[in-house]
């Protein structure tokens, strides 16, 4: 029986895997589904654990590090609800695996069931006869907040309500697959699925080629050209619609865009027009054909739903009325996910399908009618109480279906005073304990139990493709029916095991099919915004790290015996206070603690440590558009950062040092692997900006008026052109050919000339709002600014000229965020676009 501990048949194939598990140490239990319902090793587990024991247990550990490494290095994460932190992705070593034969009922079962959602959605928002003639009560459908009343009567755009519905299955105690929940809302998981793939295919590559193990690309291809045949041109934009970097599914939101094509978009990034939905783009507004929906339907519209949402789109329910935007899975498709429907799916089954449920759900009565109340009250002893409707909930209960043996006393009265006073919002549901799978714990083998989450997408020809595997949760509860990823939960890879070979499948598509192209696409004006200001995060951890790095040298470590070393000193720790890394009260500290402080003083707002944080935010927000590379160096940096703080002087500088080279990666990244699109010039561009602003202000301290050579050296190591000036000078240091370098120099990189330059190049290759032949305002002020610097002379640059040139790159910065950085309501643009694509 699933969920108890088997005994095996004395057999030589059982032998084996009492062999095997005898080897591993393997904890009390052995797990359900490691044997059949007569006892016997399941055949496709045999096959598995034969090629785990060809390594040595010292190279199993090698196997699990390598998929643990994957996890860490590429920042595969997941955020529990409530709290701020990201926690790592935590995956089984062991997949879940399927064979052929099992997969066909739960494929069937799965589709089946999809069909089924469907036809109820259809009728309900339509003509709800289901209703009208007695097949369900009305309480089902309007008792909880997941029906969308202004959507009833409107045909979705596209045909379809449901684009991806997703089953949540267990083993019942007779060791069939029953349906725990259904999931229609917006069904989340499959890119973790998709992730888990990955890493355990990597970890065992022989063993996942020799299974004959099905890809999850084909799934992902039908579900990724259902939605494009949905829409109504034959080169859709589709968007997925992301709550933002604050989800708790967010990279996989960001993953599952990268991986399929889609344009990652927020509610600020989108306005609709004329019954339409736009993205907001750099070159203006863009349409938007189809939205596959992560944001719940309650939160989409905050004029017509919750008007307290900022995640939504105003407005998007009336263009999904007009037919102008997709919107998948349609808002309000939630309903069906209610376990008050649960008791009334086998004969809507028969009454829309004309068939039974191939994938029975555990049985369910709903206690807004008298006779099932009744019979909840008599056995509530012996009945998992569950909210009726998706939702917070009432009482105890709303957590999940619970036991009232589980409760104390207080929970246990205060749930029955809330079936008494609204029976309606509770339902009974037969206790059902899951089947157990390996689990590898300390070394060993230990079961446990475990959900899994089966994903059918609707494909371009109206039928549905059934992802091969799924998402797989197990949990340390000996009795757990609804798993969710929080303390002591895990996923797995789900092997579903062919009878043939399995071809190398991927999303490439035919090459007959694809045409050419040069550009990258449209860039949302948000994400511009954060590529933005990650760079000039970078940018300016940078610049104070090289500060830093100059309290730390030897001229400033000594004694001032010379003329203006202390002063220069000062300088430095008054610049570090000026930019924010230090505390006025730390400007006196000695060196080697104001540089520890000034690098990993988190509370203030412009120590390194703050600026690598702001600089990981805006990058967690534009996720999808920054390779892995960059990702784990970024975090890497973080950590490093994190870390217990120096003491010695040595130690500051190594970590100084440190910081400055993960710097100069990410930097050298972003300049060699990011293609030459819109995205890669506003991060460049915050770089110019920064870069040119600092220079200026490190001129006006140390190269000012009677700087020392003390000064001007220090003046040359933060703008890193020491070699440069003393290959071109022989005769020493002096002020004007210093400015000249530093300032004036297109040749030089680290100039503010040559950051003029470059920004001036990036606004020209910008797109435009109109197509009259005008400059617009960033690059009129640039080519300004090029123009004053072109007709300097060095000899003639004061500490004033410095300023107003700083001034003007600031101006520049505030004229491209007014430009480019559309949101809230200033968003749409305020002169007339040339058209709306």
């Amino acid at each position: 029986m699933a969920g108890e501990t088997q005994s095996l048949k004395r057999t030589g194939r059982d032998a084996r895997l009492m062999d095997w598990l005898d080897r591993y140490q393997t904890l009390p239990g052995i797990p359900d589904e490691l044997i059949d319902r007569q006892g016997d090793a399941r055949g496709h587990w045999l096959r598995f654990l034969s090629g785990l024991a060809q390594a040595s247990p010292r190279e199993m550990d090698e196997h699990f590090a390598l998929a643990t490494r994957h996890i860490r290095d590429t920042g595969v994460s997941y955020r529990i609800y409530g709290e701020e932190g990201e926690q790592s992705w935590r995956i089984n070593p062991l997949p879940l695996i399927l064979s052929h034969a099992e997969w066909l009922d739960i494929e069937e079962g799965v589709a089946q069931r999809a069909e089924l959602m469907e036809a109820v959605l259809k009728d309900l928002y339509g003509p709800a006869r289901l209703v009208s003639e007695g097949h369900l009560p009305a309480a089902v459908v309007t008792g909880g907040a997941d029906f969308v009343r202004p959507l009833r009567g409107s045909p979705p755009p596209g045909g379809r309500y449901l684009h991806l519905y997703a089953a949540d299955l267990g083993r019942g105690p007779d060791g069939r697959w029953w349906v725990l929940d259904d999931r229609t809302q917006a069904p989340s998981g499959a890119g973790y699925a998709l992730e888990n793939r990955l890493v355990l295919s990597r970890a065992y590559p022989q063993l996942y080629a020799g299974m004959n193990v099905e890809r999850l690309a084909p799934f992902f291809g039908a579900f990724r050209d259902g939605l494009a045949a949905s829409a109504e041109r034959a080169e859709p934009r589709i968007c997925l619609l992301t709550p933002g970097p604050y989800s708790e599914t967010y990279f996989e939101q960001a993953h599952l865009a990268r991986y399929l094509g889609f344009l990652l978009v927020e509610g600020e990034d989108l306005v609709v027009r004329e019954g339409k939905a736009h993205v907001r783009t750099i070159a203006g507004l863009k349409r938007a054909d189809v939205l596959w929906r992560r944001v719940d339907a309650d939160f989409v519209d905050p004029l017509e739903l919750n008007s307290a949402s900022r995640l939504g789109v105003p407005g998007l329910l009336e263009a999904i009325r007009a037919g102008g935007v997709v919107v998948t899975n349609l808002p309000g498709s939630g309903l069906v996910e209610s376990r008050a429907l649960l008791g009334f799916l086998p004969a809507l089954a028969r009454q829309l399908l004309g068939q039974d449920l191939k994938l029975p759900n555990i049985a369910t009565w709903w206690c807004g009618q008298p006779r099932e109340r009744d019979l909840v009250e008599a056995n509530i002893d012996n009945l998992a109480i569950a909210g009726a409707f998706r939702g917070p909930g009432r009482g105890p209960a709303s957590a999940g279906p619970r036991l009232l043996a589980d409760l104390e006393p207080a929970e246990r009265e205060a749930l029955r005073a809330a079936m008494h006073d609204r029976p309606l919002d509770f339902v009974g549901q037969e206790v059902v304990r899951l089947s157990t799978m390996p689990a590898w714990r300390d070394g060993g083998i230990s079961a446990k139990p475990f959900v899994l989450r089966v994903y059918a997408a609707a494909t371009a020809d109206g039928g549905w493709k059934i992802m091969p595997g799924g998402f797989c949760r197990i949990s340390d509860k000996p009795d757990a029916r609804a798993v969710t990823m929080g303390e002591g939960v895990e996923s797995a890879d789900v092997w579903v095991l062919s009878d043939r070979p399995v071809p190398r499948v991927s999303l490439m598509a035919p090459k007959d099919k694809v045409h050419v192209r040069r550009i990258p696409g449209d860039l949302p004006s948000r994400a511009a915004d954060n590529l933005f200001w990650l760079g000039r995060y970078l940018e300016r951890a940078e610049a104070t790290l090289r500060l830093v790095r100059g309290l730390k040298t030897s001229l400033m470590e000594s004694e001032a015996t010379v003329r203006g070393a202390g002063e220069t000193l000062g300088r430095i720790q008054g610049m570090l206070v000026a930019w924010g890394a230090l505390d006025k009260k730390a400007a006196d500290s000695p060196p080697t603690e104001a540089a520890i402080r000034a690098v990993g003083d988190g509370e203030a707002y412009g120590s390194v440590m703050a600026l690598v944080r702001s600089a990981r935010r805006a990058a967690s927000s534009t996720r999808e558009r920054l390779s892995a590379d960059f990702w784990k160096l970024l975090v890497e940096l973080e950590n490093r950062l994190s870390a217990d703080q120096p003491g010695g002087k040595t130690e500051v500088l190594d970590r100084v040092e440190g910081a400055l080279q993960a710097i100069s990666a990410l930097t050298g990244l972003s300049q060699d692997n990011m293609i030459r699109g819109d995205g890669w010039r506003f991060l460049d561009m915050a770089r110019r900006i920064e870069r040119g602003v600092n220079t200026c202000r490190v001129m006006r301290q140390f190269a000012s008026e009677d700087p020392t050579a003390d000064d001007l050296d220090v003046l040359l190591d933060l703008v890193d052109s020491q070699i440069t000036y003393r290959a071109r000078y022989l005769e020493g240091m002096a002020v004007v050919p210093v400015r000249d370098l530093v300032m004036l120099d297109p040749f030089n990189p680290r100039s503010v000339a040559f950051q003029v330059a470059r920004l001036t190049e990036h606004l020209q290759a910008l797109p435009r709002l109109r197509n009259d032949g005008m400059i617009e305002e960033p690059l009129r002020l640039a080519l300004k600014i090029a123009g004053e610097i072109d007709s300097e002379e060095a000899a003639r640059l004061d500490a004033k000229k410095a300023l107003a040139l700083e001034q003007r790159l600031m101006q520049l910065s505030d004229a491209l965020a007014a430009r480019y950085f559309l949101q809230g309501s200033s968003a749409t643009p305020t002169k007339k676009t040339s058209a709306l694509a």
